[in-house]
C-alpha cells in the first residue's frame, strides 16, 4: 500500500506532496521516501529554534542542509556540532555560504560528514582570513578521512584565499570533480605583496602557477571549473586549458572581459568535449566565437552568451547543427534578431532540440521571428524569456499558446504591446494580425499631397496606441470556442507579465488558472483591480512568489480575500500600492504563516508600528522592505 502511495506522490510538486502527507500516517510515511528527500534542501538560520529542528531531522533521511547567519560565537559552533551529531552520517550537501565561521567551528562539523558530496564555503572570508586553516597535520588527516567522497566545492568570492589554504583544503579532497573560484583574486603574474613572480606557496594570494599545478594533478578527475569574474587574461586561459589530460565538461568564464576571439582558439582546440559553456559578459567576443563553437564543440548542450553586444545573427545559423544543444541564452545581445536562428532550424541538417531559450532585452525580435520560432521549436521548449522584447504583440502571444504547450517558464515582462486580446487568444476586430504582414511593411509611405508639406505618412507609434476594450460579448465568444489562449500552457510554473500595461481584469480573471504556478509577477499593471487578485488567488493556490508592486487599484478588501487562499505564499511585493493599509498586514499575519519576505516600500497607508507587529507575529519573516512607508516625504532639499 505504501509503495502505491509513494508512486502517486511522485507526480506531485513539493508543496502539494507536503499537504498530502497530512492525510494520515501511511501517507506521511510514504512522503518521507528517499527519492523525495534527496531533492529537498532544509534551510536554517543560526537560532535556538534551529537546534530543535536539526534534532528532529535526525530521525528521518536528510541529505541537504543550508545554514545562514553563522558567526564566530560558541552558539554557532554548537549548531554545527548538532548537524554533525544528528545529520552527519547521511548528509550529502552542506552550504555555509556567507557565514563568519572560524576554523574551530569548521572542524567541529567537517570530520563527521563521511557522505558529503557538495560543500559551499563561498564568501566565508573569516574562515580563510588568518591563513591557518588546516595548518595542523592531524586536522588535515581528520578532514581528509571524512571528505574523501566530496565532488563539488564552491570557493566563490573569497577575498583571503591563498595558495597555502587552497592547497591544504583541496589536498583533503582527492575525488573533487567540480570547483568554483568565481570572484576570487588570482595573481596572474606578480605577487603584489612580494613584488616578485607569483609562485606556488603564496600566503596572501591565489596564483596562476598554483592553479596550473592543481589542474595538472587533477586533470583526469576534474570536469567542471568556474573562473567567472576573475579577470582571466588570454595568456592565463591558454595555459590552463592546455594542461595535458584535462577534459572539462563545464566551464564558466562569466565577466572575463579581456578574452578575445583569438584567445578562445586554444579552448576549442584543447577542450572539445565541453557540454556547458558560460561566456556571458565577455564583451570582446564576436561572431567568430560563435562560428568556432559550431565547428568544434560538437557535444555542447548549454551555451550562455548574455550581454555580448558584438554578437549578431551571423553565427546563429550553424549552431542549430549541434545535435546535443538544449539551452541558449542571448540576453541583452542587442544585435540579435533571431532571423538566422529560424533559418538554422529550417535547415535539413538542423539537429538541435532546444529546451530553454532567452531573448531577454533583444529588441530586434519581431512577431514574424517569434511566430516562426514557435512553430519550429514546438512542445519540447520548456523555458522562454522574452522580457523587454518591446515590439512583440498579441500575434506572438497567440503563437506561443498554440505551438509551445510544454512551457514551464514564460517571461513577458515589459512587452507593452501585448493586450487582453493576446492572452485570451482572440483577434482584435479593428486589426489584421497576420505574420506575413511584416514582410510587406516598407516603412513610411510617400503621399501625393505636397500642399500641406505631408511628404510621407509616419509609421505606427509603438507603445502609444490603446487596443479596443474587451466586452462581455467578446468573453462569451472566448468561453464558447477553444482558442490559442494562455490557458493552453497547462504546465506553467513561472509567469512574468510585469509592465504589460494593456492588460486588464478582462484577461487576468479568465486565463490565469494554473494549479502548478509558483511564481507570478503582475507588477506595474495599473488597470487591474481586486477582481484580478481574488481570481488569481482562487485558481493559483500554489503560489509562493507574488509581485503586485505598482498596482494602484488594489485594496485591503481584495488582499483580505486573496490571503485566505495563499497559505503557501513565501515572498510578496506590494511596494507603491497606495491603497494597502495596516489592515492588510494584520491579515497576512493570520493567513500567510509561511511568509519569508515582504516589500511594502512607499505604501503611504502602512505604518512602522504595523510592520513591527507583523515581524513579531511571523518568526519565519526574514526580510521586509519598508523604505518611505507611512507617507514619508519623498522630496529632498539641497
Amino acid at each position: 500500500m505504501e509503495q502505491v502511495i509513494t508512486y502517486i506522490l511522485s507526480f506531485l510538486q513539493g508543496p502539494d506532496r507536503k499537504e498530502a502527507s497530512l492525510v494520515c500516517k501511511i501517507w506521511y510515511l510514504a512522503s518521507q521516501d528517499c527519492q523525495f528527500k534527496k531533492k529537498l534542501t532544509y534551510r536554517f538560520p543560526a537560532s535556538s529554534v534551529s537546534l530543535d529542528g536539526i534534532r528532529c531531522l535526525g530521525r528521518y533521511p536528510c541529505y541537504s542542509v543550508a545554514i545562514s547567519h553563522l558567526d564566530s560565537s560558541s552558539f554557532s559552533k554548537a549548531i554545527l556540532q548538532q548537524v554533525a551529531l544528528h545529520l552527519g552520517p547521511r548528509l550529502e550537501s552542506l552550504s555555509l555560504r556567507g557565514s563568519s565561521i572560524t576554523e574551530s567551528s569548521f572542524l567541529a562539523v567537517a570530520p563527521h560528514l563521511p557522505a558529503l558530496c557538495r560543500l559551499d564555503l563561498s564568501r566565508c572570508d573569516s574562515l580563510f582570513m588568518s591563513g591557518t586553516l588546516l595548518s595542523k597535520e592531524e586536522s588535515r588527516q581528520a578532514v581528509g578521512a571524512a571528505l574523501g567522497n566530496l565532488e563539488e566545492l564552491d570557493l566563490s568570492s573569497l577575498r583571503f584565499l591563498s595558495d597555502l589554504t587552497f592547497n591544504r583544503l583541496t589536498g583533503c579532497l582527492p575525488n573533487l570533480r567540480r570547483l568554483s573560484l568565481a570572484g576570487c583574486h588570482i595573481a596572474f603574474q606578480i605577487d603584489p605583496y612580494r613584488g616578485s613572480s607569483a609562485g606556488y606557496d603564496s600566503t596572501a594570494m591565489l596564483s596562476l602557477k598554483n592553479l596550473h599545478r592543481f589542474l595538472s594533478e587533477r586533470a583526469l578527475s576534474l570536469k567542471g571549473l568556474n573562473l567567472g569574474r576573475t579577470g582571466m587574461t588570454p595568456e592565463a586561459l591558454r595555459s590552463l586549458v592546455e594542461v595535458r589530460g584535462l577534459c572539462l565538461e563545464e566551464l564558466t568564464l562569466q565577466g572575463c572581459k579581456e578574452l578575445t576571439d583569438q584567445a578562445m582558439a586554444a579552448l576549442w582546440k584543447w577542450q572539445p568535449g565541453l557540454k556547458t559553456l558560460d561566456l556571458s559578459f565577455c564583451t570582446e567576443l564576436s561572431d567568430k566565437t560563435l562560428l568556432a563553437i559550431s565547428s568544434n564543440l560538437k557535444e555542447l548542450q548549454c551555451l550562455n552568451l548574455a550581454k555580448n553586444r558584438r554578437i549578431t545573427d551571423s553565427g546563429l545559423l550553424d549552431l542549430m547543427e549541434l545535435k546535443c544543444l538544449q539551452s541558449l541564452d542571448f540576453s541583452e545581445c542587442s544585435n540579435v534578431s533571431g532571423g538566422e536562428l529560424v533559418k538554422g532550424l529550417c535547415s535539413p541538417v538542423a539537429q538541435a532540440r532546444l529546451v530553454s531559450l532567452s531573448f531577454n532585452s533583444c529588441t530586434l525580435i519581431t512577431d514574424l521571428t517569434m511566430f516562426s520560432l514557435a512553430q519550429l521549436l514546438g512542445p519540447s521548449l520548456r523555458v522562454l524569456d522574452l522580457t523587454s522584447c518591446l515590439y512583440l504583440t498579441d500575434l506572438s502571444m497567440r503563437a506561443i499558446a498554440t505551438y509551445l504547450p510544454g512551457l514551464v517558464v514564460l517571461r513577458l515582462g515589459w512587452c507593452k504591446e501585448i493586450s487582453d486580446w493576446g492572452l485570451l487568444g482572440l483577434e482584435e476586430p479593428t486589426k489584421e494580425c497576420k505574420p506575413d504582414k511584416e514582410k510587406d511593411d516598407k516603412g513610411p509611405k510617400f503621399s501625393c499631397n505636397f500642399g500641406n508639406m505631408g511628404f510621407f505618412s509616419p509609421p505606427k507609434k509603438y507603445l502609444e496606441e490603446k487596443p479596443r476594450r474587451v466586452t462581455k460579448q467578446d468573453l462569451v465568444e472566448f468561453r464558447e470556442r477553444e482558442g490559442a489562449s494562455l490557458l493552453a500552457l497547462r504546465d506553467l510554473q513561472e509567469l512574468n507579465l510585469t509592465a504589460c500595461t494593456k492588460l486588464t481584469d478582462a484577461s487576468i480573471t479568465q486565463v490565469l488558472r494554473f494549479q502548478d504556478l509558483r511564481t507570478l509577477s503582475l507588477s506595474t499593471l495599473s488597470e487591474i483591480t481586486d477582481s484580478s487578485l481574488v481570481s488569481v488567488a482562487s485558481h493559483c493556490r500554489g503560489l509562493t512568489h507574488l509581485n503586485l508592486s505598482h498596482c494602484p487599484k488594489l485594496t485591503d478588501h481584495g488582499l483580505s480575500i486573496a490571503a485566505r487562499s495563499l497559505h503557501r505564499l513565501q515572498h510578496l511585493h506590494l511596494s507603491c500600492c497606495d491603497k494597502i493599509t495596516d489592515r492588510s498586514l494584520a491579515l497576512l499575519a493570520e493567513e500567510c504563516k509561511a511568509l519569508k519576505s515582504l516589500d511594502v516600500s512607499m505604501c503611504k497607508e502602512v505604518s512602522m508600528a504595523a510592520v513591527k507587529l507583523l515581524q513579531s507575529q511571523l518568526p519565519s519573516l526574514e526580510s521586509i522592505h519598508t523604505i518611505f512607508v507611512g507617507g514619508a516625504d519623498l522630496s529632498f532639499t539641497l
